[in-house]
């Protein structure tokens, strides 16, 4: 029928069509089984659900909904894992589904629009990113070769805190500038950074670049309201954007002035061979035969990779150790004795030494367990529908694993509130990303690939300030008063560091 020359009833035909077409697609597609979760509110999902720890927030509505969890930030799906097993589902089985990261718009600014490793998409340039950490730049040879820098600081830091005895300290100080030193100087052959913003020998102070690694690691694990509510990204509401902006303004500035020094040092001889990290990712970026090439901003952003994991991994963690071990003195105590079985008063510890220190061993995996560097490992992204533990987990889906949560699981935990490091003697639980309940580096193709290097670290620098030094607590403050209080960002972080006065324990000539 035709009126006017348009068809009558159009409209009712074409609503028609698309109601069979919903139900057609209804029954081709059958309902999915979603995990449990919290009903979403509408615009902000369950975000209102979120404290300012996420990680506990988090790991108590797993309590009350289980250890596979589905939420909504805004109008977007997340995944918590809460359990061992979930992890390891995820991590392990899974892993290739949920090998890629969320495009996060706030961490684009300061990752060279994803350039680098952490947050890097999974593909081509993310698997040549790996490769080259892995084979190239942390192979067994060259970290066995940066070693005479390691000891080298590692006395500095011992000559540091001798000079300073019997005076109330800051360890977090301390630390941060001999991680910062290491770190610097095993990638980049010296710091690039000095004591005094005046410096001729460097673009940068100590401060300065701290600051800009504390800032990365505080914004890296922020929950940004724009990305969850994509309409609001524009506002800035947090202001997390201007911020990641101005941090990877002068992240940039000191990477490229890094990197120029080094081709300017490549030019003035022929040949040149390597003699840093740096100067091997120069090289590779010359090579043709890459499958990708090596861009300036993927070496920055790997070089910040190496930099800022290497530094923050260790300075943290021997800070949280050294909180509890002043909570229980008995266990500093037990420590140093088996300090001075194994190596005795007359040296100090050496990185081939530490297969005969168990218990140490036992404090570093206990502190890593109570106290995860990452409380919530850096986030996953499913590239395609899977099924998870019976559970239709939709491809775009963001998937969160509690390390905080793993860490207090009662199942694999006797009293998991308390620090016991007597807990890992001779039980065989390590650390490389394979007991599914203890994660500190992750696991999987996106298990961090500096680990061996922050390890190396940590033992010997632990050992050797428990061997070294008595250490006692500033005025009058009791064990009992020791806050364990965090800052949450990507890495977890005393939020009050606490006084220490030290005395020296072995013969003086030593220090």
């Amino acid at each position: 029928i035709v009126k006017d020359g348009n068809p009558l009833g159009f409209p009712s035909v074409w609503l028609m069509a698309i109601c069979i077409s919903f139900v057609i697609k209804i029954l081709n597609h059958p309902k999915r089984k979603l995990p449990p979760g919290p009903k979403p509110w509408p615009i902000i999902g369950n975000l209102n659900h979120l404290s300012s720890f996420p990680h506990k927030s988090l790991h108590h509505l797993s309590q009350k909904y289980g250890d596979l969890m589905l939420l909504k930030f805004g109008s977007k799906p997340v995944l918590i894992v809460s359990s061992p097993e979930m992890a390891e589902e995820i991590l392990k089985t899974h892993d290739m589904i949920f090998a890629s990261r969320p495009p996060l718009a706030a961490i684009k600014y300061f990752s060279y629009n994803y350039s680098d490793m952490t947050w890097a998409s999974y593909g081509a340039h993310w698997r040549q990113g790996r490769k080259i950490s892995l084979t190239e730049l942390l192979n067994p040879r060259t970290l066995n070769s940066l070693e005479d820098i390691r000891v080298e600081e590692r006395k500095t830091l011992i000559s540091r805190l001798f000079n300073l005895s019997g005076k109330p300290i800051l360890l977090k100080d301390h630390l941060t500038l001999f991680t910062l030193r290491t770190i610097n100087r095993s990638i980049m052959s010296k710091t690039y950074c000095s004591d005094q913003s005046n410096s001729d020998t460097s673009i940068i102070t100590h401060e300065r670049l701290q600051w800009m690694l504390d800032e990365w690691f505080l914004l890296g694990g922020v929950i940004n309201i724009g990305d969850w509510i994509p309409w609001l990204n524009w506002l800035d509401l947090q202001g997390y954007i201007k911020r990641t902006k101005a941090l990877g303004k002068n992240m940039t500035e000191f990477y490229e002035y890094v990197l120029e020094d080094h081709k300017a040092k490549r030019q003035t001889e022929e040949n040149y061979i390597p003699k840093d990290m740096v100067d091997a990712m120069l090289q590779l970026a010359d090579d043709p035969n890459l499958e990708i090439k090596l861009t300036t901003d993927s070496i920055m952003g790997l070089i910040h990779d190496l930099v800022g994991g290497g530094t923050d991994t260790a300075a943290t963690m021997i800070e949280w150790a050294f909180q509890e071990l002043l909570r229980s003195p008995n266990i500093m105590e037990k420590a140093q004795q088996e300090l001075d079985r194994a190596i005795g008063r007359e040296r100090w510890v050496e990185e081939e030494d530490f297969s005969k220190l168990p218990y140490i061993d036992a404090i570093i995996k206990e502190s890593f367990r109570l106290h995860p560097l990452c409380a919530m490992l850096p986030p996953r992204y499913s590239t395609e529908d899977c099924n998870v533990a019976g559970y239709d987990i939709p491809k775009g889906t963001t998937v969160y694993v509690n390390a905080w949560s793993l860490g207090r699981n009662p199942k694999y935990w006797d009293r998991p509130e308390e620090f016991i490091p007597e807990r890992f003697i001779e039980n065989g639980i390590d650390i490389k990303g394979q007991n599914f309940a203890l994660l500190p580096f992750g696991s999987g193709r996106r298990k961090c690939p500096g680990n061996s290097l922050g390890m190396k670290v940590v033992r010997t620098t632990m050992a050797n300030l428990l061997h070294g030094f008595n250490w006692k607590l500033g005025g009058d403050m009791r064990s009992e008063d020791i806050s364990m209080d965090e800052i949450s960002g990507l890495t977890t972080h005393l939020k009050n560091p606490i006084s220490l006065i030290t005395e020296p324990r072995l013969s003086l000539h030593l220090y």
